[in-house]
């Protein structure tokens, strides 16, 4: 069905949009605007003068144009860039940096073996070709920001494998010595009637637990309130006074904290008297301020609007600390008093003071000598024979493994009381 015109006001019939062309030939439609005004071609054909391309004659060439495809990007040309700064640039691959450390081994290693270099030396050359040779290519290759950051990052890679050395170093060692003579045997004897192929740590074992477990009952309740007060109360001169003892008593010698916890109990029990309470007492002289210092750091880290959520719903601030602070804190609180336990567990001048030494195992901490495994290693190696050396890389590694079991039990009760769904 054809469409009829409308009259125009005029009278005359209104030309179709849809059309091409008005009934007497002339394009009616309008002129795609360019930059300056209408670009569309001249009664001549020819462009306008801003040289804008001339407009598709008609419907189905603009939707052509539209629809084709664009210029294929070519992978080999020269990427964008803003005043000579390019927009992309070539990065080298994740594994690079492990595949230099390898070729640097390699070729280090063949040199320093056909020249009969030391170990030291080769490994020492090796990481310093490893350094040079891949910030170098990094810096060719991806840039001067990307070869910097390269140079940090194996930097701080190699930072890691220096401290390592020591630790792992001294792992091995206690293993290998202390592997001659640790055993069932080793944990469940003492040295009462030992002699080159027997005798054991049994009594040491015994009393380092009872020594370390009384200075930890000590400590914690004094450092834990301490620090509670530090940071949860308006101390005012008395806050900062104890800040500043607490800092000064970080720093003393262990020595002079046996000597002070056996002057106490020389005028309470009379000279020539040692037992494990002292030795306690000690060793919580030393404890104190390290736990103190370390729940300290850790309340202040809980967020202010924790406790302000609890006063709010009218929760007294006793209350607050205990159910909000503490346990918010936990995680931290358990570490800073594992690494009080580990600063005293292998402390030996305080307790040959105050504690002495035995060969026979004496429960007792309030009467007697009692053995320690730090006194008992010391006292093994003064000796310098065969079999006490042994015993005594036997007991320095029965002391690592004892705190390695305490932080593990400290990881399992801190995990336990954290809140649930926080961060461990």
């Amino acid at each position: 069905m054809t469409p009829t015109n409308t009259p125009d006001p005029a009278g005359g019939p209104a030309a179709d949009p849809r059309s091409s062309t008005a009934s007497d030939g002339v394009d009616l439609r309008p002129e795609p605007a360019g930059p300056t005004g209408p670009t569309g071609s001249a009664a001549d054909g020819s462009a306008d003068p801003a040289g804008a391309a001339p407009a598709p004659k008609s419907l189905k060439a603009a939707l052509a144009a539209a629809e084709a495809p664009a210029a294929p990007v070519d992978p080999l040309a020269d990427p964008p860039s803003i005043e000579g700064v390019p927009l992309t640039s070539y990065r080298l691959p994740d594994w690079f940096i492990w595949a230099a450390l390898g070729a640097a081994f390699v070729v280090v290693g063949g040199v320093g073996l056909l020249a009969g270099w030391s170990i030291a030396a080769v490994v020492t050359l090796t990481a310093l070709t490893w350094v040079v040779g891949a910030t170098a290519v990094s810096w060719v290759r991806e840039g001067e920001r990307w070869g910097r950051n390269t140079l940090v990052t194996l930097l701080i890679y190699l930072s890691f494998a220096i401290v390592m050395v020591p630790l792992v170093s001294l792992v091995w060692m206690v293993l290998s010595g202390g592997s001659a003579r640790f055993g069932y045997d080793f944990l469940t004897t003492n040295m009462r009637g030992a002699d080159a192929s027997n005798g054991g740590f049994y009594h040491g074992i015994v009393g380092t637990l009872q020594i370390t477990g009384i200075a930890t009952l000590i400590s914690v309740p004094l450092g834990l309130f301490t620090a509670i007060f530090l940071v949860e109360y308006n101390g005012g001169w008395i806050a900062r006074a104890i800040t500043f003892l607490v800092d000064v008593m970080t720093g003393i010698p262990s020595i002079v904290a046996g000597l002070f916890a056996y002057s106490i109990f020389l005028v309470a029990a009379g000279p020539r008297y040692q037992a494990g309470i002292i030795g306690a007492v000690a060793l919580s002289v030393l404890m104190t301020p390290v736990v103190i210092r370390g729940v300290e750091e850790m309340l202040k880290l809980v967020p202010s609007h924790l406790r302000e959520a609890s006063y709010a719903l009218g929760v007294p601030k006793w209350l607050t600390i205990v159910k909000v602070v503490l346990r918010t804190a936990v995680a931290g609180i358990t570490t800073s008093v594992m690494i009080a336990i580990a600063r005293v567990i292998g402390e030996t001048a305080p307790l040959l003071i105050t504690v002495g030494l035995t060969i026979r195992t004496n429960t007792n901490p309030l009467d007697g000598s009692m053995a320690t495994l730090p006194v008992l290693v010391y006292d093994q190696y003064s000796r310098g024979e065969a079999a006490a050396m042994e015993r005594a890389w036997a007991g320095a590694l029965t002391l690592i493994i004892l705190v390695m079991l305490l932080n593990l039990a400290a990881r399992l009760i801190s995990k336990y009381f954290s809140p649930k769904g926080g961060r461990r």
